[in-house]
């Protein structure tokens, strides 16, 4: 029995055109004036410093912002740079420039599952800073109390069992009693191998072949 829903957000919750027509171009235009402007901070300088380690050393700032950019470009699952996109975005809600895009099928049935007693968590690539932002700032309102809890790639990569292992061992189920969505057949291999219930959500792209069940919407998952 499911006592526990553990969902991604790109393509899930929220729409992928959010995070690639919105998020990332923002990203992509702030980040030099950022790491120019925040560099010295501590904090930010140990992600620029664990960003320079990934990129091979060496890098002086101008050669740093670059790289950054093009990790950007390329969709980068690097922690460091997720980390540093969600410090931008942060500026970005704050100040109204957007707002996060969940879907209001999923925002109106995570909480139908929450008052049924449901836990609820998330695992992305965004840093857990990012998607406590996305959460916070959406047209359904705050929505991050309906979470017990967040994961991002510290805990692993996202097509690893390990990373899924590790997960419930911190939410304390057995694996059987956690349903993973997502709308990658990869990370639904990975959460199976790794003992999790697993479930497909493709919007807008059909239901094609899938060794998973697979749903269109939120609402058409019973728990």
């Amino acid at each position: 029995m499911t006592q526990a829903i553990l969902t991604d957000i790109e393509g899930t919750t929220s729409s992928i055109s959010f995070v690639k027509d919105v998020l990332f171009p923002y990203a992509r235009e702030h980040i030099a004036e950022f790491v120019k402007m925040q560099g010295g901070d501590r904090d930010v300088r140990k992600l620029l410093d664990e960003a320079r380690a990934i990129a091979g050393g060496g890098l002086d700032e101008a050669g740093l912002i670059e790289t950054l950019v093009r990790w950007i470009d390329e969709d980068r699952k690097t922690t460091p740079l997720k980390s540093l996109q969600g410090l931008i975005w942060e500026h970005g809600y704050q100040h109204g420039d957007f707002h996060g895009h969940i879907y209001e099928d999923a925002a109106r049935r995570l909480r139908e599952w929450k008052n049924q007693g449901l836990r609820l968590y998330v695992f992305s690539s965004g840093s857990v800073y990012a998607q406590k932002l996305l959460f916070g700032h959406t047209q359904f309102g705050d929505l991050t109390s309906l979470f017990s809890g967040y994961f991002d790639t510290v805990i692993g990569a996202k097509q690893e069992p390990d990373s899924y292992r590790k997960i419930v061992a911190m939410i304390g189920l057995e694996a059987s009693e956690v349903l993973f969505l997502s709308d990658i057949e990869a990370e639904l291999d990975a959460a199976r191998a790794a003992g999790l219930a697993t479930l497909k959500l493709l919007r807008d792209a059909g239901l094609p072949p899938s060794g998973h069940p697979q749903v269109s919407s939120f609402d058409a998952i019973h728990c």
